[in-house]
């Protein structure tokens, strides 16, 4: 089920936010086993099949995680079953995620005839990190006895379970124990319907309506010159960026209307001066998640120059890999992490700019990292390598221009989306979202007297709503 659909909106939605606050009033439990139940019957509209390995991920990571709380901090089995724990979801997420990509590599290397045909179960790398994250805090200590409801809905909430956020079991599993996210809040309700509605226009309104123009570059008979492939990439630059932030959005707002704050995910990444930067304001959770559970194990910084270089590397190409199956991820997961290393490199080595060029040497930095960005989103997008390095090859040539009226109008059309991502203010500006201190639109009460601003809010949500189209995924649905 999407959330850009008629039935989610309409039918779901309303049903689950009912049920869930009518059994709040009776119980603090209840709501809990409702919610993942709802969250179980979301899934399983469009995965039905693969349910029944979802709930044996949720039992299997849970049995393990309270053996780990049980087992003494130092006992020499811990480190054991943590190892089977995290070993056992990376085969089930390996088998289904990357079988037939090594079996396509291994046939193309030795001929071998394998033939391997996996459905990919929608999801399942966002929920097997999350759990790979609540096995290793268990084995650190850092991990208190939660019940098994609290526990199920936290892996399968579903509001991030398709495509994020990569959630944190501190910061959710104390929301869903908590009783006062089982009483009806209007104020939260009507905070997350203009964070949906937001959303909903980016997703319907924005993204959707700009990919006639990504398939200048890469569609299936492309062949496009130097222009086209520029605005065929800087539209699906903009393109990915709407649809992965309407998709936060939404997943925030939803979230909100049941009284539970979702992590911040996205945190308008093109306004980054540096790719550190960039790192630290896209697919925010998962960055963290490399970070705490990949980069800083690997070694961190803590054991010199060199090797931080090579656990940057490690972690980069782990994480593009984490997105796909095809070298293009793989690549496009290097050339971050060269980005990275060259970046920490210039921080160190690189001369000292003289405070009358500073303002000048921010643009610069900002350009020279959104450029960047912009040729590693060819890799991400390209159906192989063959195609990502055709297209990079047209970008390079400048002596292949057309430059018509009709590139001339497209070049106008995603400059307007550019001055909005760069530009406009996002929604947690708009909205004053806070996850950490839990607090969201404080200012209602100013808007409750300026009807233009709710007014607006409606606008949006009517645009966002009738301009769903038959069936638009997120583009982070198929990672």
């Amino acid at each position: 089920m999407l959330f850009n659909s008629y039935p989610f909106i309409f039918l779901f939605l309303p049903i689950a936010l009912s049920g869930y606050f009518a059994l709040g009033r009776f119980s603090n439990l209840a709501p809990v086993i409702w919610l993942a139940l709802a969250s179980l019957g979301f899934y399983a509209v469009s995965n039905w099949q693969f349910v029944a390995l979802l709930l044996a991920s949720i039992a299997f990571n849970y049995l393990v995680g309270r053996l780990l709380i049980t087992y003494r901090p130092r006992s020499g089995v811990r480190f054991a079953v943590l190892t089977a724990g995290v070993a056992g979801d990376l085969l089930v997420l390996c088998y289904f995620k990357y079988a037939g990509f090594l079996a396509a590599n291994l046939n193309a290397m030795f001929s071998t005839g394998l033939s391997v045909s996996v459905l990919l179960p929608v999801g399942i790398s966002f929920y097997t990190f999350t759990q790979i994250a609540f096995l290793v805090d268990a084995y650190r200590g850092k991990v208190a006895h939660y019940a098994l409801p609290p526990y199920a809905l936290f892996v399968t909430y579903f509001p991030h379970l398709i495509a994020g956020p990569i959630l944190h079991h501190k910061d959710m599993i104390p929301q869903f124990e908590a009783a006062e996210s089982k009483s009806l809040n209007p104020h939260l309700i009507l905070c997350g319907l203009m964070i949906f509605a937001i959303g909903l226009f980016k997703k319907t309104g924005l993204a959707d309506g700009i990919q006639p123009l990504v398939l200048l570059a890469f569609g299936s008979e492309a062949s496009p010159s130097f222009d086209q492939a520029w605005i065929g990439a800087l539209a699906y630059t903009f393109q990915l960026y709407f649809d992965f932030s309407g998709y936060s959005d939404m997943a925030i707002g939803i979230s909100l209307m049941f009284g539970i704050f979702l992590p911040l995910n996205f945190n308008s990444p093109y306004r980054a001066s540096s790719i550190i930067d960039f790192w630290r304001r896209w697919h925010m959770t998962l960055s963290q998640f490399l970070r705490d559970y990949l980069y800083i194990p690997l070694g961190g910084n803590r054991h010199g120059r060199l090797l931080r270089y090579v656990n940057l590397m490690i972690t980069m190409v782990l994480g593009g890999l984490w997105h796909g199956a095809a070298w293009t991820f793989v690549a496009w997961g290097a050339l971050h992490g060269a980005y990275l290393c060259i970046n920490h490199a210039w921080n160190r080595f690189g001369p000292a700019v003289a405070p009358r060029f500073a303002r000048a040497a921010d643009i610069a930095a900002w350009v020279l990292t959104f450029l960047a960005v912009v040729i590693a989103w060819v890799l991400f997008r390209a159906d192989s390598m063959a195609s990502a390095l055709s297209v990079l090859s047209k970008m390079a040539d400048p002596t292949q221009i057309i430059f018509g009226r009709g590139e001339m109008a497209n070049t106008m059309f995603v400059m307007v989306y550019a001055a909005l991502a760069w530009f406009a203010p996002n929604t947690q500006e708009i909205m004053g979202y806070d996850h950490t201190k839990r607090t969201v639109g404080e200012t209602l009460g100013a808007w409750s007297r300026r009807p233009a601003f709710l007014y607006a809010s409606a606008v949006v949500l009517a645009f966002g709503i009738l301009g769903i189209q038959q069936h638009s995924e997120f583009i982070y649905f198929r990672f």
